[in-house]
């Protein structure tokens, strides 16, 4: 069964996602993580720009092994697990687990086993979904299946984020909003998309305003419920 898919994300009154470009300085962010504690997810995921922010390792070395395009996990009794977009396997780890929840690389078939020896030497779990592109739906139901994962929280960057919308998966949007500009060019949104997919558009039919929360010093959290087009839904 597909968990229960929820999107949070904290920006800038113009939808920007840098709080360091954000003026004034310091709005209201220091509410992420206490959001993203009482939302409660089994699982969180990112993709792999934001994920290459927490490594701290190499590319991993060449390797005379040959490794099956299988699904291997270090760990399943976890409480919560960290799940990272990095389709063509480019992040070397140098750690098995963020903030102490362990890692899930979510890959395609066309890794090299140099990678998938790397992941498995530092105890990083991974699991694949598609041959050459990443199919998200795949990818959340591998982890309802394998990992009992029910509520899953999606955290960015904008081009995930995107993704996972215009896959039609996202069920609730929780955005932290805060009184602040950033007002130039170059900077993330919440959601985004590659250059070859800026023509998609999301199976969206309707969003509904559930709840409207005032964090204080005029931050404020929105929470959308999402309903999507279940036909342009593949699974």
């Amino acid at each position: 069964m597909k968990p229960y898919v929820i999107c949070l994300m904290h920006s800038s009154l113009d939808g920007r996602t840098h709080p360091s470009r954000w003026r004034p300085k310091g709005a209201g962010t220091d509410w992420f993580e206490k959001i993203h504690d009482e939302l409660g997810g089994d699982a969180w995921v990112i993709g792999r720009v934001t994920g290459s922010e927490f490594a701290k390792g190499q590319p991993y070395p060449a390797t005379v092994m040959k490794l099956p395009r299988e699904n291997w996990f270090a760990r399943r009794d976890a409480k919560t697990y960290g799940v990272v977009l990095d389709a063509q396997g480019k992040i070397g780890w140098g750690r098995s687990d963020i903030g102490g929840d362990p890692i899930v690389v979510v890959l395609t078939e066309g890794v090299p086993d140099s990678h998938l020896a790397g992941l498995r030497g530092e105890g990083v779990s991974y699991i694949f979904a598609g041959q050459s592109e990443l199919d998200l739906a795949l990818a959340v139901d591998i982890l309802s299946r394998e990992l009992g994962v029910k509520r899953l929280l999606v955290e960015g960057g904008g081009v995930a984020n995107g993704a996972f919308l215009r896959a039609g998966l996202i069920d609730e949007f929780n955005l932290i909003l805060s009184p602040a500009i950033d007002g130039a060019s170059g900077a993330p949104f919440v959601f985004s998309s590659t250059e070859a997919d800026s023509d998609k558009r999301a199976p969206i039919t309707a969003m509904t305003l559930e709840s409207t929360r005032e964090l204080g010093g005029g931050v404020l959290l929105l929470r959308y419920l999402i309903k999507n087009d279940p036909q342009a839904v593949s699974r």
